[in-house]
């Protein structure tokens, strides 16, 4: 199953610059690893060591917040990735 990935600009660098990126997977967690698979690092900075997500990032498929790995992604869904910006 292939979706829509929009990447933000801090993780565009992993992406040669791409906004939009095409990946497989039937829940975020093999959408992350189609992605890992084509952008060796990406997932790092989106999921941590015991693979849940950082605090600083967010998930929607289509307009529902995924707070889960584990949330379903359909066939021409998109997933947006949110980067919150901090610092001092």
């Amino acid at each position: 199953m292939s979706c829509t990935v929009h990447i933000p600009s801090p993780l565009r660098s992993y992406t040669a610059g791409a906004l939009k990126v095409p990946a497989d997977g039937t829940t975020l967690e093999e959408v992350l690893a189609s992605l890992e698979g084509r952008f060796t690092g990406i997932r790092f900075r989106l999921v941590d060591e015991q693979s849940r997500i950082r605090p600083h990032i967010r998930f929607y498929v289509n307009a529902r917040e995924a707070q889960e790995l584990s949330a379903p992604v359909g066939t021409s869904d998109t997933v947006h990735v949110i980067c919150a910006l901090t610092g001092g």
